[in-house]
């Protein structure tokens, strides 16, 4: 749980930097940096849910649904640069300050991901490192993976194969290898004979 947290606090350092210009694009498709910055904001209110839940054995879902969801990322595009900054900084340090708040006890309650999957709240500050890790990247201010802690990619990895369940065999550096598996650009990555390997569609 300690490694974990600390990857929050370097994906969320590393989102923080690159929201310096949110009228550039970001990497993913249809997606400015505005709406990066956005959903990031709205996953910790989300993730922020979760931890209440936990909390106090009351159901509280990430989000109402896929549709509230969306519509909320489409509306915080039209805040103000100063605004979705001082979002990102409000939503991230109060899911810290939240997650700090849970009992031995407390983080063994089963709550359920945005997907409806049923899951320790354990889980939570690992969905949380995940979404500023990756999306550090998706902001296309100069982060790659090649930029994320060895072992964060590493349980990156692991996670996206057991996730996915049908991703073939492939090869080449780790960082290539977690943005093969992620969906994003990547270099490098062969199948089991040496071929490249086919592209999948993006994860998270």
């Amino acid at each position: 749980m300690k490694r974990v947290l600390e990857w929050i606090d370097e994906g969320t350092a590393l989102c923080r930097t690159a929201l310096g210009d949110l009228e550039a694009p970001s990497l993913l498709p249809g997606w400015s940096r505005r709406h990066v910055a956005a959903h990031l904001s709205l996953n910790a209110e989300a993730l922020g849910n979760l931890v209440e839940w936990a909390r106090t054995g009351e159901e509280r879902p990430m989000y109402p649904s896929a549709a509230a969801r969306n519509a909320d990322i489409e509306a915080g595009t039209s805040r103000s640069a100063d605004e979705l900054r001082s979002w990102f900084d409000a939503s991230s340090a109060g899911l810290n300050a939240s997650m700090a708040t849970l009992t031995d006890a407390q983080w063994q309650a089963a709550v359920r991901t945005a997907q409806g999957v049923p899951v320790p709240a354990t889980k939570i500050p690992w969905m949380r490192s995940r979404e500023v890790m990756i999306h550090a990247v998706d902001l296309g201010a100069g982060v790659t993976f090649a930029d994320l802690p060895p072992d964060f990619l590493e349980a990156l990895c692991e996670d996206i194969r057991t996730q996915r369940g049908d991703v073939p065999e492939v090869r080449g550096p780790l960082p290539e290898l977690a943005a093969y598996l992620s969906g994003r650009p990547y270099a490098d990555v062969v199948s089991s004979d040496g071929t490249p390997a086919a592209s999948l569609p993006p994860w998270l």
